[in-house]
């Protein structure tokens, strides 16, 4: 392996990103709370903040979790996603 992939590890390791879905089918607090908790029970997950009045979830995870992952664990609590935007947090 070469010297310079062992410097880059550490970064492949513990990168975040903030990922934004839109829920647009939320329509009380029960909602946002079901939502938030299949989020944050995707491996790899750090935080997630669902907003009623926005309808938007804000994830911070692990870089490289498929968008998939996210809108399958979403539409276990019955409602549909779409993703809006993933952004690369620095550390």
């Amino acid at each position: 392996m070469k010297k310079w992939l062992f410097l880059l590890l550490p970064l492949m390791l513990f990168a975040k990103e903030e990922v934004i879905i839109n829920v647009a089918e939320m329509h009380c607090p029960l909602c946002t709370t079901a939502v938030k908790k299949a989020l944050k029970s995707v491996e790899g997950v750090e935080s997630a903040k669902v907003t009623l009045e926005t309808k938007l979830a804000v994830v911070i995870a692990k870089d490289g979790i498929e968008d998939a992952v996210y809108l399958d664990a979403i539409k276990t609590t019955g409602y549909e996603g779409v993703m809006e935007s993933r952004k690369h947090l620095k550390e």
